[in-house]
């Protein structure tokens, strides 16, 4: 528990908003101070509160997409302070409105807390009949005012979210190239694994890049970046796509030829030439991923940073060197597979760099986007009933949270009825935003917020006590509501800090309160704090354990339709990857990876299971990356691929089979298991037999007379399988590790 604390205190979550700060500040302070020149307290606390309210939002992404999310939360303040005042006065009533209200936020995520909040704080405010029925306007017009000010930079700002997400993505493939050039020469690991640091800048310089890691963050960079464009309700109905799309593809194909390079270096360290190479890869390969910065320095800065040049110098050196190489090999002086290989890390890195010379191109000319009418945002075609049906059928984990919500929102509101709490709402509203879906993070979450309200309410009850009048109560709001707005993404304990002493001006600005006032916050947030800590202990199980089978299944389905996709691929029948093909594997994987995350939040973490989980996941990630090299290396002309769509298929049907058998376990064990594995030996080593012979037959052909730089048949056979081969078997590893580690996690065999 100490050391939860402990991390709940220290985490930076996200980086301050001070301009975010600003407009919360101005949107809630302005009508407290128009309410107080004009002596109409009550309804400028009231359109403050409304402010309050829209601000909490925190929208994101571009302005378009901001106006949504702010136009939504407007109405539901409006609807809900209405409802709140018609309820001011009738505890007992508001005991049976606003639980539901809370619960539906947890269960409709585009509606939040807002919707509960709006009603609860307007309930609990004393009922004061000349503002009782304009109370749902004047929180409107607060929202409005919140939302004018955020969206004020539309106009001069509106590609700026845009910009920074292609920026990213561009930064994010630099960076998994840097992985690639700096594993070139890299020295084996072990011995500087094998010793413990602790000192980050250490672990910077000592530590090889995790290729994995870099590989997964430029695929997530990419996929947020078509998400941020996906939000630009522009330009639609076009037949040619747009700059920023150009742009995303380029850099898409950027990503996939690296996986490629990763591949064929690979394989090229297991079987090097004689001659020197790898310093001209590694220099070409790093000259590449600078000229992507400075790509995405020039995205970042709308063309003002310079873009650098077309040409590469470390590139047409590395062309030589691999020239010298392949002459070598032409005289017999070396091996033709490392020759084949090398020819492939040539090959891949011309690739890059005309993908590189693409997107440069496309970001000389401008990322602009027309103006176009709004769209219908898409919705589920599954009926909502028949969503809530699934999901209560199902338990899934999100029913589970929203019924623990709705009964502890009900238990801590029906405490402070029964025992008349002035300020019991307090209680509730630790209880309803300090309740997670999981142990970990609903205590890291309460620590957070007993500490900063503790502190926070003997802010207020000082400045409350010395506050002359309401004219200096709302310069003081003025001063909380852009720390906390500023800082609440840093962390959670800045905001009680500084949302405390703002909620409790905002709340009772119109009616002074004292030190007894804090002492009561403190101990009903603590009452809260408790009520929450008994929810999330002593009711149901969270669910993600039962899902567990179900989501491994999926898991291995869509890699072996994947791996069957790639076979089409090397058939002929398809040019490249679908990219649909390629996500739907991406999201299954990555909702394992959720599900390990929640169970390493559980009170007492199943570590066993938890690093089955991981290997699985990361033997994913590398299944996919291999896919993607056998499929891009076989693209150019169809050759003799020998057994490898044969061993394609056997990989494929071992992931279905373990699909199967994880969603659907057999009542006893299939006896053709072991043949299958032994029948996909034996096509391995026909691979490694096919790979010689054409090793043979293109030594017989240049001997023959064919000219040593004659693009043949063989020659190009020789390239390609060499080069499949080491991506083939260390598919067959992973895709072996998945299957594992999903029967393990499961408690199967």
């Amino acid at each position: 528990m100490w050391e939860r604390a402990r991390e709940a205190y220290a985490q930076a979550n996200g980086r301050a908003a001070p301009w975010y700060g600003v407009a919360a500040a101005i949107a809630v302070a302005v009508p407290l101070l128009a309410g107080a020149l004009t002596g109409h307290a009550a309804q400028g606390s009231m359109v403050a509160l409304g402010a309050y309210l829209v601000a909490l939002r925190t929208p994101e992404g571009p302005y378009g997409a901001r106006a949504r999310e702010l136009g939504l939360a407007v109405v539901v303040v409006a609807v809900g302070s209405t409802i709140g005042g018609l309820l001011s006065g009738n505890t007992w009533l508001a005991v049976a409105v606003v639980p539901p209200l809370i619960a539906l936020g947890v269960a409709v995520p585009r509606i939040g807390p807002t919707a509960g909040l709006a009603v609860l704080l307007a309930a609990i405010r004393p009922r004061q009949p000349d503002v009782v029925l304009d109370v749902g306007l004047l929180e409107l017009i607060g929202g409005a005012f919140t939302t004018a000010l955020l969206l004020a930079p539309w106009p001069a700002r509106r590609l700026r979210p845009l910009n920074t997400a292609l920026s990213e993505a561009a930064d994010a493939v630099a960076e998994a190239l840097d992985a690639v050039a700096e594993h070139v020469d890299a020295p084996d690991p072990a011995p500087l694994d094998a010793v413990e640091l602790t000192n980050p800048d250490l672990l910077a310089v000592t530590r090889l890049p995790d290729w994995e890691q870099r590989r997964r963050a430029a695929s997530e960079a990419l996929t947020a970046a078509r998400t941020t464009f996906g939000l630009y309700r522009s330009d639609r109905g076009r037949e040619d796509p747009t700059r920023p799309e150009r742009l995303i593809e380029a850099l898409a194909r950027v990503l996939h030829e690296t996986v490629t390079l990763q591949a064929v270096v690979e394989a090229a360290r297991n079987y090097p030439p004689e001659r020197e190479w790898k310093m001209e890869a590694q220099t070409a390969i790093s000259a590449l991923a600078a000229r992507l910065r400075l790509l995405a320095g020039a995205i970042a800065t709308s063309g003002e940073a310079p873009l650098g040049g077309e040409e590469s110098a470390a590139v047409r050196r590395m062309g030589r060197a691999a020239e010298g190489v392949r002459r070598a090999g032409l005289a017999g002086e070396e091996d033709l597979v490392a020759v084949a290989l090398i020819g492939q890390v040539r090959r891949s890195i011309d690739r890059i760099a005309g993908e590189v010379a693409s997107a440069r191109r496309v970001t000389a000319g401008g990322l602009r986007l027309g103006f176009g009418p709004p769209r219908i945002p898409e919705t589920n075609p599954l009926p909502v009933w028949e969503r809530v049906r699934k999901a209560v059928a199902t338990r899934s984990p999100r029913f589970r949270q929203v019924s623990r919500v709705f009964l502890t929102a009900v238990v801590s509101m029906a405490l402070a009825a029964a025992l008349d709490l002035s300020h019991g709402h307090w209680m509730t509203l630790t209880a309803m935003l300090s309740l997670r879906a999981t142990y970990g993070e609903t205590v890291e979450r309460l620590v957070q917020r007993v500490g900063g309200t503790a502190a926070g309410s003997m802010i207020a009850a000082v400045l409350l006590t010395l506050a002359p009048g309401q004219f200096t109560i709302a310069l003081v709001v003025l001063f909380f509501a852009f720390a906390g707005f500023a800082m609440r993404s840093v962390n959670f304990a800045y905001w009680g800090l500084f949302g405390t002493p703002l909620a409790m001006m905002l709340l009772e600005f119109s009616l002074p309160s004292d030190w007894r006032t804090a002492g009561e916050r403190v101990a009903l947030t603590v009452a809260g704090t408790l009520l929450a800590y008994l929810a999330v202990r002593l009711l149901w199980p969270a669910g993600h354990l039962e899902r567990l089978p179900v989501q491994l299944g999926r898991l291995t389905d869509t890699h072996a339709a994947l791996v069957r996709s790639t076979a089409d691929v090397l058939a002929g029948e398809h040019v490249r990857l679908p990219h649909e093909t390629i996500v739907t594997a991406e999201r299954a994987a990555e909702a394992v990876a959720e599900t390990r995350d929640r169970l390493e939040q559980e009170r007492v973490p199943d570590t066993e299971l938890i690093a089955r989980l991981r290997t699985a996941v990361r033997a994913a990630h590398r299944v996919r990356d291999h896919l993607i090299a056998v499929s891009r290396m076989s693209r150019e002309e169809a050759v003799d691929t020998g057994p490898i769509p044969e061993i394609l298929d056997r990989i494929a049907d071992e992931l279905e089979e373990a699909g199967a058998a994880l969603e659907d376990p057999p009542d006893e064990l299939d006896e053709r298991d072991g043949s299958s594995v032994g029948e996909l030996r034996a096509r391995l080593a026909d691979l490694d037999d096919h790979l010689s012979k054409i090793t043979k037959r293109r030594r017989a052909e240049i001997k023959s007379g064919v000219g040593r730089d004659e693009f043949t048949p063989l020659r190009h056979a020789l390239l390609q399988v060499s080069g499949t081969r080491y991506a083939i078997r260390s598919l067959r590893r992973d895709a072996g590790r998945v299957v594992e580690a999903s029967f393990a996690a499961t408690g199967r065999r």
